[in-house]
Parts: C-alpha cells; sequence; structure tokens
C-alpha cells in the first residue's frame, strides 16, 4: 500500500512538470498580459525603401539572387547596384535600428496542462487559434488541426533582424494535397534583455492557383515575470 502511495505521489509529480519550452516565461495558470503588435519603421525610411525597390524593378533576377544571400528579416548588405550611396546606406541602417513594437490589441496568455501529459497556451481575442495547438512534451511537438507542427532549430535572432536580438524554439507544419499548400509556424522565446517574451504564429494556406485561402500572422509580446502577470478579479493572492 505504501508503495502503490510513493508512486501514486511520483506521477502527479511529474505530470505537474512544466516543459523546458515554457520555463521562464509563463507560469502554470497564470494568466499574462500580452499585446499583439506590428514592427514600424521610423519616419524617413521610406525614401531609400522607395530606391531599393527601383533597383529591384530594374533587375529583378539580380535583386532576387542578392536577397537570397542574406540573413532572413535583416537588411540587405550593402552593393552598388542597390541604388543607394554608401551615406544613404548608413543612414538607412541607422533609421532601422530605430524601429519599434507598435501593439494594436491586448490579449490574454494562460499556460495549462491538458488531458494527456499535453500542455496548451489558451489565448484570448485575435489570439485564439494558438489556443488549438497542444504542446507534447515527449515527442517535442506542437499537435494542431492541421497536423504535427515539428521542431526546428533553435532561435538566436540577430539584433538586425525585424523583431530585434531574441532566442528561442520553433516549429512547423508543411502540407501539399492536391487542393494546395498548407503551413503552421509557431515560436516562442524570449527577447536578450530578458525584459519581455514574445510568441510568434503564422498559418497559411495556398491553392494550387497560388491564390491565397488564408494568411494570419500574429506578433505577441509580453514582460517577463510578475510585470506580466494579470489578477483576475476574485482570484485568491499568489503566495
Amino acid at each position: 500500500m505504501k508503495t502503490l502511495f510513493v508512486l501514486f505521489i511520483l506521477t502527479a509529480k511529474l505530470a505537474a512538470e512544466m516543459p523546458k519550452i515554457f520555463a521562464g516565461l509563463f507560469e502554470k495558470e497564470t494568466p499574462v498580459r500580452a499585446s499583439i503588435g506590428v514592427i514600424v519603421p521610423p519616419v524617413g525610411i521610406d525614401k531609400y525603401i522607395a530606391k531599393v525597390e527601383a533597383a529591384a524593378r530594374k533587375d529583378p533576377k539580380w535583386f532576387k539572387e542578392f536577397s537570397e544571400t542574406a540573413k532572413p528579416g535583416t537588411p540587405l548588405p550593402f552593393h552598388e547596384k542597390l541604388g543607394l550611396t554608401t551615406e544613404e546606406y548608413e543612414d538607412y541602417l541607422a533609421l532601422w535600428a530605430k524601429r519599434e513594437f507598435k501593439a494594436t490589441s491586448e490579449v490574454m496568455l494562460v499556460l495549462r496542462e491538458t488531458t494527456g501529459n499535453t500542455w496548451t497556451l489558451t489565448a484570448s481575442g485575435e489570439a485564439g487559434a494558438i489556443s488549438t495547438l497542444r504542446y507534447q512534451p515527449k515527442e517535442d511537438i506542437f499537435r494542431s488541426p492541421n497536423g504535427e507542427l515539428k521542431r526546428l532549430e533553435d532561435i538566436k535572432a540577430d539584433p538586425s533582424s525585424i523583431l530585434g536580438a531574441w532566442s528561442g524554439y520553433e516549429w512547423r507544419f508543411e502540407e501539399e494535397t492536391g487542393l494546395g499548400k498548407t503551413k503552421e509556424n509557431l515560436a516562442i522565446g524570449k527577447y536578450d534583455d530578458k525584459a519581455f517574451g514574445i510568441v510568434v504564429y503564422r498559418v497559411q494556406e495556398i491553392s494550387t492557383e497560388g491564390s491565397r485561402l488564408l494568411d494570419k500572422s500574429l506578433v505577441m509580446r509580453f514582460p517577463l515575470g510578475k510585470a506580466g502577470h494579470l489578477k483576475l478579479p476574485g482570484a485568491p493572492p499568489k503566495r
């Protein structure tokens, strides 16, 4: 009887253990306030973007090949064919460094343990789509209505990337059928300054003709630690 009791306690403890991917970002059953937003470049950068776009139209083949050499989401390296002088390019980089995250709406995120030792990040409002994802720690996958999102290489974003310097984990689902292509990505992590956490989600459905049937993107930022915790009405104080 004693052995069974100890086994029961150990099983319960294991079931409640938080997966590593959520550690330092969320606390179980603790609501977190998050902002859905977009990255906004500063005033003045448009004139340089227009020049680069003009250069791309002038020689699309070269521009496509040159773009593929750059890190995704970062400014293109300097080249005289971009249509910018060295001084203009330096000014462009200085302006790019001043980009800001602009919140467009507020949502709530709650990490919950669900049946079968799975976990879900329940979200309110516009972020509700990620609530359908279930994390399975043993396989290190997220399961969505589309299928299994499999783990990719860890993220270590460059400071010049569109979202700034952050690190974390990413999962992806891809499928192509006679009806078209479906892609679904989820990434979670924290900024290098450890002030904010981040959740990035995108789902796309493209028809066989190339038309976008669905294209939903979410970038959510939330304060780490108690600064991001929400106290719900009637909830007892945490000890």
